[in-house]
């Protein structure tokens, strides 16, 4: 998706209405409903453009531009598309951020011609198409989830709300307004909806710029809770959100956004929705954008999917599977004893390898259940969608009877698997749907069903009638022709025209007979020609009637049919998308354990503590990429203890540029994931204590569009882990204060380094080309040093990507630089102004003389002053909230508290 919009976008002026057509005017009111979209209106085989819409698609999509009619003088630009490339056209729009309303002709032409013969045929919006509303194949990637956020604050909490529409899943979360760019960023929407008002709000922009997503503003007043709650009641048909959970009024606010989005975008339709998802901001490990993005969890810093850590471990064989490790990956748990369920259940699946190839076998098979339930329930889908439910449901009786009931198995199944069988067990009304299905669906379904030929022969005798006499109409005519001519003796033939339809035709000669008066005869005049006289028959009109009408009686029963079906399936919405859920859990299990046996992975033992060991881990990553060119992979152990009982709480890590010391942090890192989302970890051993936060600042980078610089960018995300890490964090910071003097940058990195031992206590990971730091081993009660070994061996470099106890010596910049290929000349100079320095002893003698050797105040520099009684009365004042009576009271009694 494309990068966020940085204020909310400006709606184009609808143009005036007066001295317009009646076609024009009914144009200008369907643009004036959707002003901030473009508008594309059916006409015949073609949608078109015009005015503003036509110029900016034009330019979008490289369609012709061109002019029809003119308004007030001016002529009108126009552009269009085929109806049946609309999708191709539509996707690319979404891609570049806009948003599209899709104005359908809602009745035949010719029944507008019966009002009149300039009567306008009656149209109207159909759907507004935006970046967090997709639902067609074509327009989504299968294996990511496309979301719709919300953001709401009330009474100084976040909420989250976000929607999958696609697939009916519908989370939302409560959190401290620091947290809100961690929650929002892990759900990686592709819009997201924000009252206008938090367009100024400077803590919110930073989270809101981080999302990922399309930005979209909406009016403060559809976030007020209780016009929220109503909007929310009435999308799931409720008469109160109780039975959902207690919700704060922030996470009400946001449901309320998404709901008034909803209304409007599907034109009324409802969509298929699961009941909100409630998780609190304890439930997940908290990971900011930086962080995401620096670890490049599941995109890489250039944002493509290949390369990124979810990429190197999805071994998933379904769409749906693929979009459950993706959410596991970028949300990974907080509990231990949720994290450890997870874990049951992959080592359970690797434990049986025979039983884990049939059920990945059988899931290959199936389709995307949750999509084509979302899309049938929005009355979008077609027969195929129905196939996908009736191969989903057929797949999920076979996986249950591949697993051993409770009474065959010592040790029971672990819970999470069984919880997927569960759903998976088809209810009466879910058999009872898959059995019609079976039965009546073709094997093959064409895509939409205005196409007909969707319902197996048998299913439903009058549909088999009409497609007989459809399709066997010149046997029937045949047949009727040689009656007619053993009843008659005059050599008929039955002919067609679009005048008479169905005639009998005989030579003037032999048809005198018939021509004299009989009421006995079944034949009746129709028409002389010079040579030529033509007849009917009461049975001939009949048969001219039935095979006018068969074709579209035959189409009128198949789209009964399935709209029975679909309403079916409406009905079945819930149930449906929870054996969906199961089918997706279950190959995320399945595909977790299959890459913990591919790469040799281990169970990590993760439990309350703030420990973490790991023994021998690797970077599973860069260990794929330097296997696929024949490499061998250095492991590395890493020990940390937030107590400081068992070992240090952080570790200064020194050494050579290119000696891996980045890649060791990120491993760390990593694994941490890994092992909070439930996976297995590329180790020997891990034992974890779970972390609530985690924090990487590893990799420069600026934002010149907001006057940032590296050296800026790397304190403001330094001053978020300062204010955010807590004893059960884990961070990893790479070369903190490179980007300003040496002094200065030192000072900074000593100060934090302090900071995060002495207040945070969280397990660090701290990696400098300050030697000095190596100091803090002896002068702090927590801190070890390890440095990432290398050697020269006949004047070169060798890296050896070993983490060992104990400092560095040295940084080895010079012959890092000659390997860069910097110019001979460059590196000698560069070593004889190095040796210089070096041997200036005076250096070292002064810079030991600094103050930052003596040990700082523990807890100083982070002390806040106490606050006011003005600032206690600000704290309790929500702005939105106040009548204008009550706000000029309040200012008045903040006035009367500063001059006390």
């Amino acid at each position: 998706m494309n990068a966020p919009v940085a204020h909310p976008p400006q709606a184009e002026p609808v143009p005036s209405m007066e001295g317009v057509t009646p076609f024009m005017a009914q144009y200008l009111t369907a643009k004036a409903s959707v002003p901030d979209a473009i508008l594309f209106f059916r006409m015949g085989d073609f949608y078109e453009l015009f005015f503003k819409d036509a110029e900016i698609a034009a330019a979008a999509l490289g369609i012709t531009l061109t002019k029809r009619g003119k308004h007030q003088g001016d002529d009108i630009p126009m552009a269009g598309v085929p109806v049946h490339a609309l999708e191709g056209y539509l996707a690319r729009l979404i891609r570049q951020g806009f948003k599209a309303a899709i104005c359908e002709q809602m009745e035949d032409p010719a029944e507008a011609k019966k009002r009149g013969s300039k009567a306008v045929v009656r149209r109207d919006i159909v759907r507004v198409v935006t970046p967090g509303t997709l639902t067609e194949d074509s327009l989504l990637d299968a294996r990511g989830a496309n979301r719709l956020a919300a953001v709401a604050i009330r009474k100084g909490r976040a909420a989250v709300a976000v929607v999958e529409l696609a697939g009916g899943v519908v989370d939302v979360v409560a959190c401290a307004l620091e947290d809100l760019g961690a929650t929002l960023s892990s759900f990686r929407p592709s819009e997201v909806l924000v009252p206008d008002r938090l367009f100024s709000d400077e803590a919110a922009k930073d989270a809101l710029d981080g999302s990922g997503g399309v930005l979209q503003a909406l009016p403060q007043a559809l976030s007020e809770p209780v016009g929220a709650r109503v909007r929310v009641e009435r999308l799931y048909g409720v008469a109160a959100l109780d039975g959902f959970g207690a919700f704060e009024e922030a996470e009400v606010s946001a449901l309320g956004l998404i709901a008034a989005y909803l209304e409007t975008t599907q034109a009324g339709k409802i969509p298929a929705l699961a009941p909100p998802r409630r998780s609190g901001d304890t439930g997940f490990l908290a990971i900011d954008p930086a962080t995401r993005l620096s670890l490049e969890i599941d995109r890489t810093q250039r944002g493509e999917r290949e390369g990124s850590l979810l990429a190197s471990i999805d071994r998933t064989v379904t769409s749906g599977g693929a979009r459950a490790l993706a959410e596991r990956i970028a949300r990974p748990l907080r509990d231990p004893a949720r994290i450890n369920e997870g874990l049951d259940a992959v080592e359970w699946l690797l434990e049986r390898r025979d039983l884990r190839r049939d059920l990945r076998d059988g899931l290959r098979a199936s389709s995307d259940v949750a999509r084509a339930v979302s899309r049938l329930a929005l009355g979008r889908g077609g027969p195929r969608d129905l196939a996908a439910i009736r191969g989903g449901l057929s797949i999920a009786g076979g996986l249950v009877s591949l697993f051993p009931t409770p009474d065959e198995t010592l040790d029971g199944l672990p819970a999470r698997i069984t919880a997927c069988l569960d759903r998976l067990t088809l209810s009466p009304e879910l058999g009872g749907l898959l059995s019609g299905l079976a039965e009546g669906l073709a094997a093959e379904p064409p895509h939409l069903a205005r196409d007909g030929g969707f319902v197996n022969p048998g299913f439903r005798p009058e549909l088999d009638e009409a497609r007989q006499l459809r399709d066997d109409s010149r046997r029937v005519v045949a047949d009727l022709e040689a009656r007619a001519v053993t009843q008659s003796g005059v050599p008929f033939k039955i002919k067609h025209n679009a005048v008479l339809g169905y005639f009998l035709e005989a030579t003037a000669k032999t048809a005198e007979p018939l021509l004299r008066p009989s009421e006995d005869s079944p034949f009746i005049h129709r028409q002389t020609l010079a040579n030529q006289v033509r007849f009917t028959t009461v049975e001939l009109s009949e048969l001219d009637a039935k095979i006018s009408q068969a074709g579209h009686r035959a189409l009128a029963i198949e789209g009964e049919t399935f709209e029975t079906w679909r309403r079916t399936v409406q009905a079945l919405a819930q149930p449906l998308q929870a054996v969906a859920e199961a089918l997706a859990e279950l190959d995320a299990h399945g595909a977790l354990a299959e890459w913990a046996e591919e790469v040799g992975a281990v169970r990590p033992q993760v439990d309350d503590t703030t420990c973490f060991e790991v023994s021998a881990g690797r970077h599973p990553v860069v260990e794929a990429a330097v296997k696929a060119a024949g490499d061998p992979y250095t492991p590395n152990d890493c020990r940390l203890d937030g107590s400081g009982a068992s070992c240090a709480r952080l570790s200064i890590v020194t050494g050579p540029n290119m000696a891996g010391k980045s890649t060791f942090l990120r491993q760390n890192a990593l694994l941490v994931v890994l092992a909070q989302a439930g996976a297995f970890v590329p180790a020997k051993a891990m034992r974890l204590g779970a972390v609530d936060r985690l924090f990487s600042r590893v990799g420069a980078g600026d934002d010149l569009a907001r006057g940032r610089s590296t050296f800026m960018m790397e304190m403001v995300e330094t001053a978020a882990i300062l204010t955010q890490a807590t004893e059960r964090s884990f961070v990893v910071l790479d070369e903190i204060g490179r980007g300003t003097a040496t002094y200065d940058g030192l000072a900074i990195a000593w100060a934090v380094a302090e900071a995060l031992h002495n207040h945070n206590q969280a397990r660090t990971l701290f990696a400098t080309h300050y030697h000095e730091l190596a100091a803090l081993e002896t002068r702090l009660a927590h801190v070890c040093n390890l440095s990432m070994r290398a050697r020269e061996w006949n004047g070169e470099l060798v890296f050896l990507h070993e983490a060992a106890p104990g400092a560095a010596d040295r940084s080895y910049g010079v012959q890092v630089a000659k390997l860069a290929g910097v110019p001979g000349a460059v590196v000698s100079r560069a070593r004889e102004v190095l040796d210089r320095l070096e041997g200036e002893t005076s250096a070292a003698a002064n810079l030991n003389d600094l103050p930052l050797f003596a040990a700082a105040e523990p807890a100083a520099p982070l002390i806040t002053p106490p606050s006011s009684a003005v600032d206690d009365a600000l704290q309790g004042i929500e702005p939105d909230e106040l009548t204008p009576r009550e706000a000029l009271e309040a200012l008045y009694r903040l006035k009367g508290l500063a001059k006390r």
